[in-house]
């Protein structure tokens, strides 16, 4: 069985998933991308939709009270920006975050938007590809003039603009990505994570192997970025040196190429767990590469590369329907930070399913639908902590002093301080089970360099404002 003659689909950075989970399609090709990006920067052509900008009469302020306080600041309206990858290597899946964002951004418009204003996010497609993501940021930032940049994705894209964001104390919000570099406010102080830090990640997957597989021999297949060390910094740190037997990088711009080499060289190492710190279609590539070699190592991922809606279709499509991708996703372990489809009585998958049927149904149900919202519901506290008319100073503020406290879908806290810009603290294993990511035991929570230790959920009922 080889799928070499269908890999060169992946180079192509079609999203999988456009439209919905069950209706398949390639967007264009990595080329055509790259030169539709560079024109829609020239032109300044968005490929955002403006949101409504209803106001309801429950909304406690009114416009009369509110001013232009800031850049993307009117007494009416508040205009935010982003960068994401719509094509290229990494657009499978994470396409679908900003359309998410944006659906939830809509939903607090009909509610009576934050302070009475509405709020538009303008996101442009960079094609997981720095060079685009410096273009289309700064026409974002000096041509759009948006009051901020919000969940920025990708580790390599997103190091491309954080000194000019930073530099021009532009805000830079819950950046999409774990890397620690969003985590430096002395050097950076308009930078803020979102998602745990990837050290945070590969400590606690090592905690959990210490205490469930001693023995294990294991191998680790990692994007070769600070997305990937960093998760390999972590299990590092927790795992002795004996217990990880091989570690093999990869490169997001040459994964056309397939990954056939790096899991041979797992197998040869006799590896029997793999840790993997891989954007979704490279955890595609890692499962079709395994079963062809028949290799059947247990499998723990990252938590931005094992949604199971999103990697069952990768797994189908990019070996034609040759191999199952509901049987080769099966047991794979992971990470969440959010609550999942597998606790569809939360009030939270609840709230974000009824926002998806009205404003995101083109899109897939998945868990790129729950990060997108939830990374909206943050931005929105943090609006509304801004005050009546926020600067962007004042954001920066009310994120130093208040953001520790913010609530809502996250099981753990948000690191949050004047000294500390970590997103989420920590996470909870999860077993795919069918088309669910099942929760497994407790909820692990741990800060930059501490101990990971086991806590509580922290997460709260949405308010009574938006959950009507």
């Amino acid at each position: 069985m080889s799928f070499e003659g269908d890999l060169e689909d992946v180079a192509k950075g079609g999203n999988l998933f456009r439209g919905s989970s069950k209706r398949l399609t390639w967007l264009k090709t990595a080329t055509v991308a790259v030169a539709l990006s560079v024109t829609a920067a020239a032109c300044g052509s968005s490929t955002s939709s403006s949101s409504s900008s209803g106001t309801s009469s429950g909304s406690s302020t009114t416009a009369a009270t509110n001013q232009a306080s800031a850049p993307g600041i009117t007494a009416t309206s508040i205009l935010l920006g982003s960068h994401q990858p719509l094509t290229g290597p990494a657009a499978p899946g994470y396409s679908e975050i900003a359309p998410a964002a944006e659906a939830f951004f809509k939903w607090v418009n009909a509610h009576g938007g934050v302070h009475g204003r509405s709020i538009t996010l303008n996101y442009q497609d960079d094609a997981y590809n720095p060079a685009l993501t410096t273009q289309v940021v700064q026409k974002l930032v000096l041509q759009d003039n948006v009051f901020g940049i919000v969940g920025g994705l990708g580790t390599p894209t997103h190091q491309a603009v954080e000194p000019f964001l930073n530099t021009n104390k532009i805000p830079d919000l819950f950046v999409a990505s774990g890397c620690d570099c969003w985590n430096n406010p002395s050097k950076y102080p308009y930078t803020y994570g979102f998602q745990p830090e990837y050290t945070i990640e590969g400590r606690i997957i090592g905690k959990i192997l210490m205490a469930t597989d001693p023995t294990a021999k294991v191998g680790v297949l990692y994007q070769n970025d600070d997305f990937g060390g960093g998760g390999l910094q972590g299990l590092q740190q927790v795992l002795p040196a004996s217990m990880i037997v091989a570690k093999q990088p990869y490169d997001p711009t040459t994964l056309s190429n397939g990954l056939g080499t790096q899991v041979a060289a797992l197998q040869a190492a006799g590896a029997n767990v793999v840790v993997s710190f891989t954007i979704p279609a490279a955890t595609a590539l890692e499962l079709l590469a395994e079963a062809q070699a028949g290799f059947h190592p247990t499998m723990y991922t990252s938590s931005v590369s094992a949604d199971p809606v999103t990697l069952s279709g990768l797994v189908s499509n990019f070996s034609k329907g040759a191999v199952s991708g509901a049987s080769a996703i099966s047991g794979i372990y992971s990470l969440a930070y959010l609550p999942g489809f597998a606790t569809p009585n939360d009030p939270w998958i609840q709230l974000f399913t009824k926002v998806h049927a009205q404003y995101d149904a083109s899109e897939p149900m998945d868990g790129n639908m729950i990060f997108g919202m939830a990374l909206a519901y943050a931005t929105y506290q943090a609006l509304n902590a801004a005050g009546q008319n926020p600067t962007r100073q004042s954001i920066i503020a009310a994120l130093n002093s208040k953001g520790s406290s913010f609530t809502g879908p996250g099981l753990v806290p948000f690191g949050f301080s004047a000294t500390n810009h970590l997103g989420y603290l920590g996470a909870q294993l999860t077993k795919i089970t069918g088309t669910l990511a099942v929760p497994q035991g407790p909820i692990y929570v741990s800060n930059a360099t501490g101990p990971v230790t086991t806590a509580s959920s922290v997460e709260t009922p949405p308010p009574a404002a938006l959950a009507g």
